[in-house]
């Protein structure tokens, strides 16, 4: 392929989304060292509006899906500002406009969720009506549906300012964060003594889809790029991202949806499983199948069919 002399990585400018865009920036390094790779910061909606919820965010700012925090990062692609971007692959929109794609993703890190509380023993331990706070409204409605007698408050901001607010505040009992963030970051194992850390199960308590995982983001037409990411993703973790979104897809599931999905491969099979909650409230819709890896999306449309 044409060489390029330069590799312009997009990334948002949070603790966690350095850590992403370094580790990306590492493998690019590695697999073509003859090309310099540089970082662009990119401030998104998601980082500046942090004074009200995201769902508020999305309204206010007339923005869809889950691209309160990947808009200026795409607006930077299609100026041709950076070459690819870095996404937490949750945070995503399922569906992209058509002059963009994710073509790769790097390997995945824990996929699980964990309750991040100031007395021992997980949820089970919480006392009755203790207050947990969370932005996401898949986290909230499991919470919720595990344990009525909650309070599910809203929770804004990185994974450091989220365990300050936890530890030197009394708003909180407990928060929900994302095990591959605090892996990564250095917070699990265990690293602050005045909190305790219960990594969820992924059956009893469903991870997002695409949750753990990197995605590297470039301009459809960019065929250089997409053979440059492709050398440095992992296709184990591609292929199960890409069941759980397309999965997401077929529901026209958004930020608004709660909505659980992970998978597995064992075997040369890919299991999947989902827990739907109605928007307008209720009890879940469950699902669980299994099928070839060679055919990741119609195992999704399997699952997808199988809500019952």
């Amino acid at each position: 392929m044409a060489a390029r002399t330069i590799i312009r990585v997009g990334t948002r400018g949070s603790e966690l989304a350095l850590w992403q865009a370094n580790a990306t920036e590492e493998l690019l390094r590695a697999a073509f060292p003859e090309v310099e790779v540089v970082r662009c910061v990119i401030k998104t909606t998601g980082d500046r509006r942090t004074d009200v919820s995201l769902s508020e965010v999305a309204k206010s700012e007339g923005t869809l899906d889950k691209g309160v925090f990947t808009k200026e990062l795409e607006i930077a692609l299609e100026a041709d500002d950076i070459d690819v971007a870095v996404h937490s692959l949750k945070d995503v929109p399922t569906v992209l406009a058509d002059h963009f794609c994710i073509p790769a993703t790097l390997e995945r890190a824990g996929v699980r969720d964990v309750l991040v509380s100031k007395i021992p023993g997980g949820l089970e331990a919480l006392p009755e009506g203790a207050r947990v706070g969370t932005s996401s409204v898949r986290r909230a409605r499991q919470l919720a549906w595990l344990r009525p007698d909650l309070q599910i408050s809203d929770l804004r901001g990185n994974v450091p300012t989220r365990l300050k607010k936890l530890r030197d505040a009394e708003d909180y009992d407990a928060i929900m964060l994302a095990e591959a963030g605090l892996v990564r970051l250095g917070y699990l194992p265990n690293s602050d003594e005045r909190l305790f850390f219960e990594v969820m199960d992924e059956q009893v308590f469903y991870p997002a889809a695409g949750q753990g995982a990197i995605g590297l983001e470039i301009r459809r037409d960019d065929v250089w790029m997409q053979q440059v990411v492709e050398a440095i993703g992992d296709g184990d973790t591609y292929l199960r991202v890409s069941a759980e979104r397309e999965f997401l897809r077929l529901l026209d599931a958004g930020c608004h949806t709660p909505v659980g999905v992970y998978s597995s491969l064992a075997n040369e099979e890919l299991c999947m499983s989902a827990r739907v909650f109605p928007e307008a409230g209720g009890e879940p819709r469950l699902a669980s199948v299994q099928g070839s890896v060679q055919t990741p999306l119609e195992v999704a449309k399997q699952l997808f069919e199988s809500l019952v």
